[in-house]
């Protein structure tokens, strides 16, 4: 049994302890086909350079969710390693929509390094360039043999494995919503904050904030119904302040702490930011707006941070941030009738005024 409760950095540090063995089954399900050993070698390098890196936040979820559901009893050993392994096919997962988002936005950072696409190739002097289209279709299959080889003989295993695919059909039509509904460049009909919640809760939230919360709960055995809604309740206005937060810091976060370099001005996307510009500047402003916004050149996109500046989007965005962050604790302490308090507030104590 787990008796001893672990700090923030020793969980982070087990979980990332597990990745080289979660990486290693895959590597022997490929030799078992007599795959060759330089695509091997290729998937595993593709993987890892994909999955790792980050925060894990959402890979952490799983267990720290388990956890809370379970207050009152120590998860035996079993139980853990079932939930990081989970939490890992959750990153793993992720970064296939990484790998393939990056490419369509033309990206060129992810995580403080070049996006896998401008990546240079296993022994080679070449890009990964379009390659890198089925490398994100490898990875995602490749979180289907780790569910299958640990999870197979769980009564929860179909479940698990539908969640999979629901999240994953979820996320795609997010971004698909993200790519037609980049207006015409001047046409900024489309670009209000009724369509950045749609967008943002397919493409972020489900699959950033209730995927791992809902795969926890599947461990648990919760089946009622109202606990899955109360979740979602919850969690999809939270995955909406999360990317409310990541369009601030596209356009001022810092790119050493933020880890990517913020292209939403450029690509033309529809942002909080420019949402709330269009909401409270001027005709003037909003006319210039227009004139330079989804342009990729420096002086178009200094021409938008100025024009942000001068209405104060840094302020309206705090104003937002204290309001989102009362909210959401308000419905926590109001709705959580099935589910305990701590599932939710671990999870928003780590996004609150985040940074990067």
């Amino acid at each position: 049994m787990n008796n001893l409760k672990k700090n923030d950095k020793e969980v982070l540090e087990e979980f990332a302890n597990l990745f080289p063995i979660l990486l290693n089954e895959i590597k022997k399900e490929l030799e078992k086909i007599d795959f060759p050993k330089e695509s091997i070698h290729w998937i595993e390098t593709v993987i890892k350079a994909n999955s790792t890196g980050g925060k894990m936040n959402r890979g952490i979820s799983v267990l720290e969710s388990l956890e809370s559901l379970n207050e009152g009893r120590a998860l035996t050993r079993h139980e853990i390693f079932q939930a990081q392994t989970l939490g890992w096919c959750v990153e793993i997962f992720q970064a296939c929509y990484l790998v393939s988002d990056d490419i369509m936005d033309q990206s060129l950072k992810r995580r403080g390094k070049p996006c896998w696409y401008k990546q240079k190739r296993p022994n080679s002097d070449q890009e990964v360039g379009l390659a890198a289209i089925n490398d994100s279709f490898i990875i995602e299959s490749c979180v289907f043999i780790l569910l299958e080889k640990y999870f197979k003989n769980e009564s929860y295993y179909l479940n698990i494995v539908e969640l999979f695919h629901k999240t994953g059909f979820q996320t795609q039509l997010g971004q698909l919503l993200d790519l037609t509904t980049q207006p015409i460049r001047g046409d900024f009909s489309s670009i209000n904050l009724k369509n950045h919640t749609r967008i943002t809760e397919y493409k972020t939230a489900y699959y950033s904030f209730f995927f791992p919360v809902a795969l926890a709960m599947l461990m648990s055995k919760i089946n009622h119904e109202q606990a899955f809604t109360t979740a979602k309740d919850i969690l999809l206005p939270m995955g909406v302040y999360f990317q409310v937060q990541d369009d601030f810091l596209d356009c001022y976060g810092s790119p050493e702490v933020f880890g990517k370099i913020g292209r939403d001005i450029e690509e033309n996307k529809c942002s909080w930011m420019i949402c709330q510009a269009i909401l409270n500047g001027t005709p003037d402003q909003i006319n210039l707006l227009k004139k330079h916004y989804g342009f990729d050149n420096p002086t178009d996109v200094e021409i938008v941070k100025k024009i942000y500046k001068e209405i104060n989007l840094e302020k309206i965005f705090k104003d937002y941030e204290n309001t989102s962050y009362n909210f959401l604790i308000d419905k926590i302490k109001t709705t959580c009738i099935y589910l305990p308090p701590s599932v939710f507030l671990k999870i928003l104590s780590k996004i609150y005024k985040r940074d990067k």
